[in-house]
C-alpha cells in the first residue's frame, strides 16, 4: 500500500476515534447532568430548598445509567430551610441505588445516611415565623449549651430552655424549663407548638429515621439513616417527588 494511502487511512481512523471519543464524552456529560438533575429535583421537592448532587467518578455515570446501578451519590442542600423550618441544612450519602421497575417500586437503596444541621439563627427565625404565640421567647439571642445538650431561648420578659431529642424517629425540642412573665403561656402549650414546628421537617420518605442528636456551639446536629429502602414508583400524592426519579 502506498505511503500516502497509509497516511490517509491513519487520518480517517484518527478522525473516527476522535468522533467516538467525543460521542462518549458527550454522552457521559449528558448522563451525569440528567441523573444529577433528577436526584436534585426529588430532593428539592422534599425539602423545598435547592440541592447540589454529585456522583462517583467511577464507573462513568453513562455506565451507571445503562446498568441502572448507582454506587455512590452525595447530596447537599443549600441550608435555607427544610420545608418551613428555617436554617436547616441536609447532607446525604446514598449507596447502591438499583433501579428496577416492579409493581409499586422503582428500585431499592442499600443505605442512606445523612446529617441535619439547624443553626441557632434558624431556630430563632423558625419559632418567630411559625409560632407567633411563643415568639416573645426568642426576641433575644438563642444560645446553645453543648455541655448539657440544651438550647436557651430568651426574650425581653420570657425565657425557655429546650433539649433536642429523638421522639417518634424524628427530631424534637423538649421543654426543660419555662419562665413566662406577664403571659399566659404554659409548658404544655409551648411543647405543643414546638412539636407542630418540628413535625414539618420530620415526615421523611423511604423509611428514613433520626438516629441521634447533639447540641453544638452553633446549633443542633442530628443524624438519620435508612437501609434496604424501596423507592416508590411515584404518582401518588405522598410520593409525587419521586415520580420522575
Amino acid at each position: 500500500m502506498p505511503r500516502r494511502r497509509k497516511w490517509s487511512l491513519a487520518a480517517i481512523l484518527g478522525v473516527v476515534a476522535a468522533v467516538v471519543a467525543a460521542a462518549l464524552i458527550g454522552g457521559e456529560l449528558y448522563a451525569r447532568h440528567e441523573a444529577s438533575s433528577r436526584v436534585a429535583n426529588a430532593v428539592q421537592c422534599e425539602v423545598q430548598d435547592s440541592a447540589a448532587v454529585s456522583f462517583a467518578t467511577a464507573p462513568p455515570v453513562l455506565w451507571q445509567y445503562l446498568t441502572k446501578h448507582y454506587p455512590d451519590i452525595a447530596v447537599q442542600t443549600a441550608g435555607n430551610q427544610v420545608r418551613s423550618v428555617k436554617g436547616m441544612k441536609v447532607s446525604i450519602d446514598i449507596r447502591n441505588i438499583r433501579l428496577n421497575q416492579a409493581n409499586n417500586s422503582a428500585g431499592t437503596i442499600e443505605s442512606l445516611k445523612g446529617t441535619i444541621t439547624w443553626s441557632t439563627d434558624g431556630i430563632k427565625q423558625s419559632i418567630q415565623d411559625a409560632i407567633p404565640t411563643i415568639g416573645s421567647l426568642v426576641t433575644g439571642e438563642v444560645t446553645t449549651n453543648p455541655g448539657d445538650g440544651t438550647v436557651s431561648l430568651k426574650g425581653l420578659l420570657d425565657s425557655a430552655t429546650v433539649k433536642p431529642q429523638i421522639v417518634n424517629n424524628g427530631l424534637s425540642l423538649q421543654v426543660v424549663s419555662l419562665t413566662a412573665l406577664g403571659s399566659t403561656m404554659s409548658t404544655d402549650s409551648v411543647q405543643k407548638s414546638l412539636d407542630e414546628l418540628t413535625s414539618k421537617a420530620n415526615n421523611y420518605p423511604l423509611g428514613i429515621h433520626a438516629d441521634n442528636v447533639k447540641v453544638t456551639d452553633s446549633g443542633v446536629e442530628a443524624s438519620f439513616s435508612t437501609n434496604n429502602a424501596t423507592i416508590p414508583a411515584g404518582g401518588g400524592s405522598q410520593d409525587s417527588c419521586f415520580a420522575n426519579f
